[in-house]
């Protein structure tokens, strides 16, 4: 067991008395954060240069609310001040990723009526997740690390300027949402769902974690259908959906900058250049779709 996981266990109260060694302790997934289930528990770390961008307060606020509404597992443990979490080993459940979005039946389904129990039963998420001034954030970030960004990655936030007056037309209804849905941050039991990591989490568009999702996933014109059919119980309307593919785009263009800051930072887990480069080409592609100008236009209609 490596030393900062024994340190780590020894600071959680409901492990007191345990011996580490009796422990078993497997390294399990994380591109940021280093993840162990330890027996019965999945024990997160922090990654490192995460608190720059990450508030931990937040997260574990709005993390104990997503357990208690039946979307998360358990939370045993959380310390904002070191970023560690404890939650309980979902045995069964398996651990999302795109191809298998694609390969288990129901799986969009389930994951729009998990979204659903979230946005309707979590209560009131500490944060508001902003768009635009996360994006100026990360900009702020990146310059700070001297890091550099794709060429014309300004044009391209000026461009989505469109973007902002479209969604600036009306207050829209915010909720509770995870806001980061990478395939891996869900695991499925077959009959249900779970969603974990809140770190990015706050009150939102509903609809930018259909649209991420989406994106993350890769799905199909089909599996979107599912998915908008497992979160409303029947047909989107023609703004949800609208809001739903602006997001698709956005996201990519906020997450290209996350990606630049983990290659800043070294993260060793991914090709993170490549990652941002491919984030935004596709985000610049969508945006240069017809159809993305016709939902911008009911949008800004609405």
């Amino acid at each position: 067991m490596e030393p900062e996981v024994r340190a780590a266990l020894a600071a959680i109260p409901q492990l007191a008395g345990s011996d580490p060694d009796r422990l078993a302790c497997e390294r399990l997934g994380g591109l940021t954060n280093r993840v162990y289930r330890v027996g019965d528990w999945c024990l997160r770390l922090p990654g490192q240069g995460t608190e720059a961008y990450i508030d931990r307060n937040v997260e574990a606020v709005n993390a104990r609310a997503a357990a208690e509404a039946g979307v998360s597992p358990e939370l045993a443990f959380v310390d904002p001040s070191s970023g560690v979490m404890l939650t309980r080993f979902v045995p069964g459940a398996v651990t999302m990723t795109s191809e298998l979005f694609r390969s288990r039946t129901g799986s969009a389904e389930r994951a729009g009526a998990l979204f659903r129990r979230l946005h309707d039963g979590a209560g009131q998420f500490a944060f508001r997740f902003e768009l635009f001034a996360m994006i100026d954030n990360y900009l702020k970030v990146l310059a700070e690390l001297r890091a550099e960004l794709p060429a014309g990655y300004h044009d391209t936030v000026a461009e989505a300027g469109v973007v902002r007056r479209a969604l600036s037309v009306r207050s829209w209804p915010l909720a509770p949402c995870h806001c980061d849905p990478l395939c891996e941050n869900f695991l499925d039991a077959g009959e249900r769902m779970w969603l974990v990591d809140w770190e990015y989490s706050g009150m939102n568009d509903p609809m930018w974690d259909l649209g991420d999702l989406s994106v993350e996933a890769g799905f199909d014109a089909g599996q979107e259908e599912a998915l908008l059919q497992g979160y409303f119980g029947g047909d989107a309307g023609a703004t949800d959906r609208g809001r739903m593919v602006i997001y698709k785009a956005m996201c990519d263009l906020l997450w290209t900058l996350w990606g630049l800051i983990q290659h800043a930072n070294r993260n060793p887990a991914d090709h993170f250049w490549a990652y941002s480069l491919n984030r935004f080409e596709r985000c610049k592609a969508l945006m240069a779709e017809p159809q993305f100008a016709r939902h911008l236009a009911v949008v800004s209609a609405a």
